[in-house]
């Protein structure tokens, strides 16, 4: 799962013009660009990784609130309400 997460980072070109054309607006002048775009880059990697984790700690909660037979039922029948209400709306479109 790593490995085809770091592939497809590398892979991606957005990724690049990111870091390419984002991070060197924050350099000072006189600083070492090399080593202050690979500390951006790392304190990029740290926050992504502290949001990931945090977002994954949500989700324990989450699930198993979602998992309660009346959520699933009362999720149904909104998603249901919004499939009608889109039928209606294309029925009555012109």
């Amino acid at each position: 799962m790593l490995r085809q997460g770091l592939l497809t980072n590398l892979m991606n070109p957005k990724v690049g013009v990111f870091y390419v054309t984002f991070l060197p607006q924050f350099i000072p002048p006189g600083a070492s660009v090399a080593a202050f775009s690979f500390l951006l880059a790392m304190i990029h990697v740290l926050l992504g990784a502290i949001w990931f984790a945090i977002l994954i700690a949500a989700t324990v909660p989450a699930g198993r609130l979602l998992r309660r037979p009346t959520v699933i039922r009362a999720l149904d029948r909104v998603t249901g309400g919004v499939f009608i209400a889109f039928g209606v709306r294309l029925a009555l479109a012109k």
